[in-house]
């Protein structure tokens, strides 16, 4: 059994999957129904309008619709889209048992307590049919699925089989409403539309449940007399095939399964059987421990099947559905039904290889699990579950596909077996734990044991082997017997290698690790539902599926959907826009997807900014999403040519600083808070004119007087003095007016808001003595008085002496996308320069030779020649390769120094630019003192001891003590008090509290953690300052010098051109 999808919940007394959805309705007896969703694990909705246990639901095989019966009497037909019970059914008197939609007509037929049978038209929602007959309880009463005919189970020991022909040409062509008037006596007495074609007897107690066959005239019975049987019917009769025995309380439910020729039971006994219906023998049991089973439900089209039991239900499937393929160049070799098939990508043409043997023993799960390929010697290795894990070995030459002989397999026990050379395979041994090399004819060459508990092997080229255990992986060199890689994930159980083995992607159930060929960790993927295949393309990316989507993986870890899937399929190759896969039923199929959006995303990560512009220009790339990664990797200037919206445009102008866009955008919106970020973003800029605009737009006067005060604009800040008189802006006026110097405006504007003491300093202290004495003369009494012996200062503000323009911007080369939206034409004026540019008089630019400063980069992998000529980019890449340095920030000024100290500059005229001239001169690289050291306690011995003794830590304190002895201590003190310690210590050699420090073991001190670490155990160094760290710390920017990673794989410094020769 392979449980998909499980839950908790009251006793589940009814079950029904949705015939295209992956949905089931389950009824509790608690009076609730669920709907699940059993892909996703999710729970849809409830529907709780039943009052008591609600033992029977079904849904509608096309309309949004399921109809449920309950203990209330009461038979309920819902809408799940309008969550709602659109009406009820009522006529039963007792309790409804199933409920079950006719697959043709609007009829739904009911089993009850009462004794009969219903049959309802659900659409004029009235009863047409009453079967009676039964003298005890009807327990289940189910359509034929293509005949009309009914079949029911009673408590009365027998299954009737019921025709409803009559009844179905009745609905077809209606009779008179004069023969309508006999269904008046139909809730009494029985109508005449359904008659008992067979009555089965043979349980020896009451039947629980009977189901017809899908195809075959066959029906299957439960019963409390723990029996199974099966009957056979024909146009005539019907009689019993065969008891099927094995169950140990009452069978609650009994189906045949809808693919393949099995029965499935369930009982109270606490047990799902599974029967071969063919050889009526029993094939596999299921057990739970605490519940027994009431019901069961198989998926019309899919091999699910469903179970409800005391604490819940559970959606499995008996056999695996994925078939075991391996791909090898242009070829697919995978397996299909009995028999080894190959496939073509390029011709699109399939061939049986060979049969393989069928499993001697009767029961589910025997089908190959993996397969492995040696081209070379066109040999296949199929490995089952057969006996415990078994494998066959078949050797064929390419002539005789399709001919091949079961005899001619070479078996063997073993949990897995691959190919790890051209002539020798792998098997493992689980209870030794060893691997098995063997040659073509199955003799052992070699054994190795492996470095950890492993369960199963993985290819990993030639003569490696990639081992799992429950929580790691790890590569193993069969040749050497070594290591060589190992990676902590959650339980593995598929490997995908890319063409050149340089990656490899690591599939668990819910998770995706991308990882080098060394196991080097690169990203992880989590996914919510499971994670069923996947293949690399030629791009390096990663294409995998879902249960319902096709994905894609980025080498950074960016993913995304490709396209939804309606059924699970299982990726074999990816070529180009071309999906292969294989579906459930190993038939293959080809996919055509759309590439651009993952083939745009891996161009602007690579950095091919020419793929990027030319999709730019000939792909519809467009969507929230593209536009959120965009400015997520800092390219707003790209997503700008995707917008439409004027809105988002002007954020992503804002971010990239496209004030000009940002206007116009501004200007279509015309929002105040779009004109005040307008405002911010331009004054940052310096663009005096984009910001005096925006808040004259908002009418925001503090702020645009302030904006002419620093640029000096006098002239302006009249017209804003005038502008706050007219407002009646008192502080405005003011302001303004203190910005300019004009002392008499302000004294003007003080003495008219009444503050006349404040009007007569200012004019006193700005030497306006008239003003001043007017002002005396209205205060009288109350002139106030001015400090002695104090001389103003600062009192006006600095005239300017040039008005303020735009910030001189820096001038830099055209982006590569900007304008790659413009019309490419030349109009009539370019095409007249063009053509006069052949004139004689037309001065020819000399071709300028190469700067000393681009010879160095040529020439030199230095990383300081880089830097001296102004590579800063080349130079940061050079030290990433060669010293693992990811943070750059410390050596900014460096660079800067060394790329100024290596240039000589020379001003010419006024209006020309700087000539920077190149200093060829050899260079000395001056060590920084400036080095830092751990962070440290500083104690002396002596102290030591008090903080050990006083810790009850003797022993340790004894050892410090010798030391201390050991110094030859001038101080007599000291060597007393140190004989004392190690005389007490020796009394009671023993630690209190237990260090991290072990005397005895010469240790390094961990430079991030700063605990010790021992001769002998794992560590890892920066591969700049060589500083240990513990191997938990690999990754991590090293704090020591802040420059390298800890652990990189570095190729070490060059420091001179001999070195590169």
């Amino acid at each position: 059994m392979l449980t998909k999808f499980e839950t908790k919940s009251n006793r589940v007394k009814g079950l029904s999957f949705h015939p295209k959805r992956p949905w089931i309705l389950a009824s509790l007896h608690s009076g609730v129904i669920q709907l699940w969703d059993y892909r996703m694990g999710t729970l849809i909705d409830k529907f709780d309008e039943h009052d008591g246990p609600v033992r029977g639901v079904h849904f509608h095989h096309s309309q949004p619709l399921f109809v449920s019966g309950g203990d209330d009497y009461k038979i309920k037909v819902w809408n799940y889209k309008l969550h709602r019970c659109l009406f009820t059914l009522l006529g039963h008197l007792d309790y409804i048992r199933t409920v079950q939609f006719h697959h043709e007509n609007p009829w739904i037929v009911s089993a009850s307590d009462d004794q009969t049978i219903r049959i309802w038209n659900w659409q004029s929602r009235t009863c047409i049919s009453v079967l009676t007959g039964h003298n005890h309880y009807v327990m289940c009463a189910l359509f034929h699925p293509r005949e009309d005919l009914v079949v029911s189970a009673s408590l009365d020991q027998t299954v009737r089989v019921w025709d409803i022909s009559s009844l179905k040409r009745k609905s077809a062509s209606p009779a008179d409403d004069i023969l309508r008037l006999s269904q008046m006596n139909t809730d009494l007495f029985g109508g005449v539309d359904a008659v008992v074609k067979y009555v089965l007897e043979g349980h020896d107690r009451g039947v629980n449940w009977a189901s017809f066959h899908p195809s075959l005239p066959l029906i299957v019975s439960a019963a409390d007399d723990r029996q199974v049987k099966l009957w056979r019917m024909n146009d005539t009769k019907a009689w019993e095939v065969d008891t099927l025995r094995g169950h140990m309380n009452n069978v609650s439910c009994v189906m045949f399964h809808a693919k393949q020729d099995i029965i499935v039971s369930n009982s109270e006994d606490k047990s799902i059987r599974i029967w071969d219906a063919t050889k009526r023998t029993g094939i596999q049991t299921f057990r739970r421990e605490h519940d027994r089973f009431w019901i069961l439900a198989a998926h019309p089209e899919m091999n699910l099947l469903a179970a409800g039991h005391d604490s819940g239900m559970i959606v499995f499937k008996l056999e695996r559905e994925r078939p075991a393929f391996v791909v090898s160049g242009d070829s697919l070799f995978y397996t299909k039904e009995r028999f080894l098939c190959v496939y073509e990508f390029s011709t699109q043409r399939d061939a049986q290889v060979l049969p393989f043997r069928r499993p001697g023993s009767l029961s589910l799960n025997q089908s190959p699990k993996t397969l492995s390929y040696s081209p070379s010697e066109n040999a296949f290795l199929l490995c089952s579950d057969v006996d415990g894990g078994s494998y066959e070995l078949y050797c064929i030459s390419k002539d005789s596909y399709g001919r091949g002989d079961v005899q001619d397999a070479k078996r063997g026990h073993g949990a897995s077996a691959i190919f790890v050379a051209r002539n020798r395979f792998a098997v493992l041994e689980k209870s030794n734990n060893q691997v098995l090399i063997k040659n073509l004819k199955n003799e052992i060459v070699k054994k190795s044991v492996l470095p950890i508990a492993a369960d199963a092997i993985f290819y990993a080229g030639t003569g490696n082997l990639l081992c799992r255990s429950e929580d790691r992986v790890v590569i193993f060199d069969l040749q050497q017997r070594i290591v060589l890689g190992e990676l902590q994930t959650p339980f593995i159980k598929y490997v995908v290698w890319s063409d050149d083995m340089e990656h490899v992607a690591l599939l668990s159930k819910h998770a995706i690790i991308i990882a080098s060929k060394k196991l080097v960790h690169q990203c992880t993927l989590h996914e919510t539902i499971r994670v069923k295949s996947g293949a690399w393309d030629e791009n390096g990316v990663f294409i995998y599926t879902t249960l319902n989507h096709i994905k894609y993986c980025l080498p950074n870890g960016d993913n995304g959907i490709i396209k939804t899937l309606d059924i699970p399929i299982y990726i074999t190759k990816v070529s180009g826009n071309t999906i292969f896969c294989l579906d459930r039923d190993g038939k293959n199929r080809a996919i055509i997807i759309d590439a651009t959006e993952y083939i745009f995303k891996l161009s602007l990560l690579k950095k091919r900014y020419d793929h990027v512009m030319n999709m730019i220009k000939n792909s519809q790339l467009c969507g929230q999403a593209m536009i959120a990664y965009l400015q997520q990797k800092g390219f707003p200037e790209v997503a700008l040519h995707f917008v439409k919206d004027e809105k988002i445009r002007f954020n992503l102008a804002l971010e990239s600083g496209n004030i000009q866009i940002a206007v116009a955008s501004a200007t279509a919106i015309d929002e105040k808070d779009h004109w005040y970020r307008l405002g911010v973003e331009a004054l940052r800029q310096g663009n005096a004119g984009i910001v005096e605009y925006a808040y004259q737009r908002t009418k925001n006067f503090e702020r645009l007087s302030f904006l002419y005060l620093v640029t000096g604009n006098l002239e302006k800040l009249s017209k804003m003095l005038k502008i706050a008189e007219v407002k009646n802006d008192v502080m405005g006026q003011f302001h303004n007016a203190l910005y300019m110097g004009d002392v008499r405006e302000r004294v003007k504007i003080l003495e008219n808001v009444g503050h006349l003491p404040l009007a007569y300093i200012t004019a006193s202290v700005h030497g306006l003595h008239d003003v001043a004495e007017r002002l005396a003369a209205e205060l009288g009494d109350n002139i106030p008085s001015l400090p002695e012996g104090k001389v103003p200062s600062l009192l006006m503000p600095p005239s300017p002496v040039m008005c303020g323009s735009d910030w001189p911007l820096l001038r830099v080369m055209r982006g590569m996308f900007d304008g790659v939206l413009d019309t490419t034409g030349r109009g009539v004026a370019d095409e007249e320069e063009y053509e006069g540019a052949d004139a004689d008089w037309v001065f020819v630019t000399p071709t300028p030779g190469m700067p000393v400063s681009h010879i160095w980069t040529q020439k030199s992998s230095l990383a300081a020649d880089h830097a001296a000529a102004g590579n800063f980019d080349t130079a940061m890449r050079l030290l990433n390769r060669q010293l693992g340095i990811t943070n750059f920030a410390p050596l900014r000024s460096m660079f800067l120094d060394l790329h100024t100290g290596s240039h000589s500059y020379l001003r010419a005229f006024s209006s020309a630019p700087v000539i920077s001239l190149a200093v060829e001169r050899g260079w000395t690289e001056s060590s920084s003192a400036n080095v830092r050291g751990p962070p440290a306690l500083p104690f002396k011995l002596s102290q030591l001891d008090e903080k050990l003794r006083a810790a009850k830590n003797l022993a340790t304190a004894a050892n410090f003590a010798r030391r201390l002895l050991e110094t030859n201590p001038t101080i007599e003190n000291q060597a007393k008090q140190a004989r004392q310690v190690v005389a007490a210590a020796e009394r009671n050699m023993t630690d209190a509290t237990q260090l991290n420090y072990d005397f005895r073991n010469p240790f390094v001190i961990c430079g991030a953690t700063y605990v010790p670490i021992y001769r002998g155990q794992k560590d890892v160094s920066c591969p700049y300052c060589s500083s240990r760290f513990v191997p938990s710390q690999k990754g991590q920017l090293c704090n020591v010098c802040e420059l390298a990673v800890i652990g990189a794989d570095a190729s070490g410094l060059l420091c001179s051109p001999s070195q590169i020769r």
